[in-house]
C-alpha cells in the first residue's frame, strides 16, 4: 500500500492530476498506520501483523 501511494504521487506530479495526488496521500498514510500497528504487535482486523 505504501509502494501503492508512492507511484500515485509521482503520477500525479508529473501528470499534474490533484486527484492522483490526493489518493496517493492517502494510501501512503494508510499503509505507514498499519504498519506502524502490525510492528507494534497490534491485530489488524482477522491478522495479527500486517504483512
Amino acid at each position: 500500500m505504501i509502494i501503492l501511494g508512492i507511484i500515485l504521487l509521482v503520477l500525479g506530479f508529473v501528470i499534474k492530476a490533484a486527484i492522483l495526488w490526493t489518493l496517493g496521500i492517502i494510501l501512503l498514510l494508510i499503509g505507514v498506520i498499519l504498519a506502524l500497528l502490525g510492528s507494534a504487535g497490534r491485530m489488524i482486523g482477522p491478522r495479527r501483523h500486517y504483512w
